[in-house]
């Protein structure tokens, strides 16, 4: 069975459509497991879309879908009703995600309103991580020098640099690779919109808000290590300029 890891998609139906029809075309009608690493709302425009396919496309149960830092955000915005908490996630893209969901997303509390209950339900009953016999998939990664089983979900949603200076699996007890998304990597590449592939972590966020490029990990089960083959949707960038450090927050 092949694992098809789909990075962070943040508001693009577009692309999702797109992606979903890659996978399909490469699987080939072969059964396939479909794990998508989080961030699925805010920035991009169709947020409210995104989410209601992903929950239908849930109820197979090869399709896996985790929570992102983002979900988390609006599920703290939605639960408490602080302003402060709802002003964090608006000035995190979820103006976008508000706006998809009829609301204004000026940053009043009313907004909040207009989020159905059964997409802040499906969000809550989102695992943080699934693993395998030889990969660890996960929204931001992993503490080093900890048992993934003993990861606070606050790591697992946030983690950066801690996670990211680690330089091989030595410093992550389970030695797995890990599958994770959450921080685009713009330096040191060639073109912003490739993933990061490295011998003990495969970071599959591209930052397709902004690249327009939505990347696909193709995994084989069996085999151990990151990705045989990488798919990507791609249509266009959006004005955004990926280089920007107003990118890469959160």
């Amino acid at each position: 069975m092949k694992t098809y890891a789909v990075g962070d998609i943040h508001g693009r139906l577009d692309l999702l459509m797109l992606a979903l029809e890659k996978i399909e075309a490469h699987a080939r009608g072969e059964v396939a497991r479909l794990i998508f690493l989080g961030d699925y709302i805010d920035r991009g425009e169709e947020s409210r879309a995104v989410v209601s396919v992903l929950k239908e496309l849930e109820q197979s149960p090869n399709v896996h879908c985790l929570l992102g830092n983002h979900e988390e955000m609006m599920l703290v915005a939605i639960r408490g009703r602080d302003p402060r908490d709802l002003n964090r996630w608006i000035n995190s893209g979820g103006d976008e995600t508000v706006r998809s969901y009829g609301g204004r997303g000026l940053g009043d509390l009313s907004d909040l309103d207009v989020l159905p209950e059964e997409h802040a339900a499906w969000f809550e009953s989102l695992p943080t991580l699934i693993s395998d016999h030889n990969r660890i998939y996960v929204h931001a990664g992993l503490m080093p020098r900890v048992p993934a089983i003993d990861q606070d979900d606050e790591i697992k949603l946030w983690i950066r640099e801690r996670f990211l200076r680690a330089k091989n699996l030595k410093a992550f007890p389970d030695g797995k690779h890990i599958v994770h998304g959450h921080t685009p990597q713009w330096k040191g590449k060639p073109d912003a919109d490739q993933p990061e592939l490295l011998d003990h972590r495969t970071n599959l966020d591209t930052g397709a808000y902004a690249t327009g490029a939505l990347t696909v990990g193709v995994f084989d089960f069996e085999r151990p290590g990151g990705p045989t083959e990488l798919l990507v949707a791609r249509i266009q960038a959006t004005h955004l300029d990926p280089t920007s450090p107003a990118t890469l927050i959160d």
